[in-house]
């Protein structure tokens, strides 16, 4: 058992943070509760940012606003490139020919 793991319940392991796992959660179970999770914070996140734009609170100019969202997109497409699914490269012989 997990060392982080602070009780067990039935079927299911609770965790140091309130995370609970069932002892029988597969790799697709898993994924869909973290990523649906993650996912839910990310979106949250992002209308809290919206927040900033109430020009009656806050001053901030065109290129403050374009470094927050460029340096958003490139995260978003970093994260998206480990998603991709790469197929393996043939094996090709060396030659001269």
């Amino acid at each position: 058992m997990n060392l982080d793991v602070l009780y067990e319940y039935k079927d299911t392991w609770i965790f140091k943070g309130g995370n609970i796992m069932g002892k029988n959660e597969t790799k697709r179970d898993k994924f869909v509760r973290l990523a649906e999770t993650r996912t839910n914070k990310i979106i949250s996140m992002i209308k809290l940012l919206g927040n900033c734009s109430n020009t009656n609170i806050y001053e901030y100019s065109q290129d403050d606003v374009d470094k927050i969202f460029s340096a958003i997109e490139s995260e978003v497409k970093e994260a998206k490139k480990k998603f991709e699914i790469v197929s393996p490269k043939k094996a090709s012989k060396f030659t001269l020919r």
